[in-house]
């Protein structure tokens, strides 16, 4: 039986270069020689490349696809981080936005000047959002497990999202949970297909007599 992934969700986040930088220092697995990321406008595809020749060229193999959003980060005390950092505590000073000008100190009526407020540093920095179910973030059938297993090691990989998904595995199903970077126990619990429950159990709108016509 071939490995092939049958539900997934993703809402992972990396910065674009992480990215770029994760794939120059991944081994791929045996099946794929190499991977093509290519970026057509806000849309980010890591396409793979069969290691075999038993695929034609004309198949599309799997392929990761993630949208290409910015966030503004701040610079802290403790480092760049998307939450303004506490006026309190400060930051650092100056910043690379034109729209950012230094805000002067002013008088109060009694003639006192007023505490000066801090500029903070900022920037704008581009992430890859790989967000959505299989068909979103896990395209095209051929090479869909070993794409699979890039996409498990990058949410490792990531700082931020959750990774979670059921795929068959030498017959047997495994479920898979990765949040924050972190992989975390997961199982499968398997319920009724609301569609195969009886029709007595359901409501019969058409003929029911606590709806009235009038």
């Amino acid at each position: 039986m071939t490995s092939r992934v049958y539900r997934l969700h993703s809402t992972l986040e990396l910065q674009l270069d992480d990215v770029h930088e994760f794939f120059d220092e991944y081994d791929l697995p045996v099946e794929i020689e190499d991977v093509e990321v290519t970026r057509r406008n806000n849309t980010l595809i890591v396409s793979a490349v069969a290691a075999e020749d038993n695929i034609s060229k004309y198949t599309p193999t799997a392929q990761l696809k993630a949208s290409v959003t910015e966030n503004r980060l701040y610079e802290t005390e403790d480092g760049w981080q998307e939450t303004p950092p506490d006026p309190q505590n400060g930051g650092a000073a100056g910043g690379d936005d034109d729209d950012d000008g230094p805000q002067w100190g002013s008088f109060g009526s009694g003639g006192q000047m007023q505490e000066q407020e801090v500029e903070v540093n900022s920037k704008l920095v581009e992430y890859a959002c790989f967000k959505g179910d299989r068909e979103t973030v896990l395209q095209n059938t051929a090479l869909q497990y070993p794409m699979f297993e890039v996409l498990c090691d990058l949410a490792k990989f990531a700082e931020k999202g959750t990774l979670t998904a059921i795929a068959a595995v030498d017959d047997e199903l495994v479920a898979t949970r990765i949040v924050d970077g972190e992989e975390r126990s997961a199982s499968i619990e398997v319920i009724d297909d609301p569609r195969e429950r009886d029709a007595e159990n359901t409501v019969n709108w058409r003929d029911n007599k606590f709806i009235s016509d009038d």
